[in-house]
């Protein structure tokens, strides 16, 4: 697998990418899933964009469509119009997706607000649409010191909030700063074999959930109130 040229720690004889075969599904002419990856630090060696461009190679050589986004000139949530260029280049990514990853840095016991920005920045709603409900998410987080779970765990509350669909596996890498050699990429670990455990999983599950994410999200109240009026609602000025 050329792919996986650029994977010196996986063990090519082991390594799975899922598809519908597999996972016991139909046929389908469905495009490759796709997966927006989001990273929650601005420093230049940001170890939580490190572990996503890891992850994001992993997707690939799994035969995945991926983006990453920079929250380089993203502004603070409400501080600019919704038309601002990196809350448009969001949305519409968001939009886009199949699937997400989020990984943030734990700083202060929780989630940096850069992650929180970009999360915030992605509406509930547009237009009474749900740009995140029903797509699947992986979540993880990188450690400065020993290993926590605060942030993932944030993240799931999140997820749930976006109404996503969170895949139970998840990855905690501690003491991040030695986990990557001077090139940014990550050395082999079981730290390392996590992520190709989420990442797979991820794969699996937005196989399974995306072709029926529209019966899932499917609601009751949802088919009694008119995409109209719930645009109306969610979006009244005074709330």
């Amino acid at each position: 697998m050329a792919l996986l040229d650029d994977l010196p720690n996986v063990d090519s004889s082991l390594f799975k990418a899922p598809n519908h075969e597999a996972l016991m599904l139909p046929p389908s002419d469905q495009p490759a899933p796709k997966i927006l990856l989001l990273y929650g630090s601005l420093r230049e060696r940001s170890f939580s964009r490190l572990a996503v461009e890891e992850a994001a190679r992993l997707l690939t050589a799994m035969g995945v469509n991926t983006a990453i986004f920079d929250p380089h000139g993203l502004p603070l949530p409400d501080a600019e119009d919704a038309s601002h260029p990196k809350v448009e280049e969001l949305r519409t990514l968001a939009q886009w997706a199949d699937g997400m990853v989020w990984c943030s840095p734990e700083r202060h016991g929780a989630m940096t607000g850069i992650m929180k920005a970009q999360i915030d920045w992605i509406p509930l709603s547009l237009g009474g649409v749900r740009p995140t409900q029903g797509k699947t998410l992986a979540v993880m987080q990188v450690c400065g010191g020993s290993q926590s779970f605060n942030t993932v765990n944030q993240l799931r509350i999140l997820g749930r909030w976006m109404r996503m669909v969170t895949i139970p596996n998840q990855s905690s890498v501690p003491k991040a700063f030695m986990e990557f050699d001077d090139n940014g990429r990550m050395k082999p670990s079981p730290f390392y074999d996590r992520i190709v455990d989420v990442m797979e999983e991820l794969v699996k599950f937005t196989l399974l959930v995306r072709e029926r994410s529209d019966l899932l999200t499917d609601r009751y109240s949802e088919r009694k109130e008119s995409a109209e009026e719930v645009s109306k609602r969610v979006n009244q000025r005074a709330i």
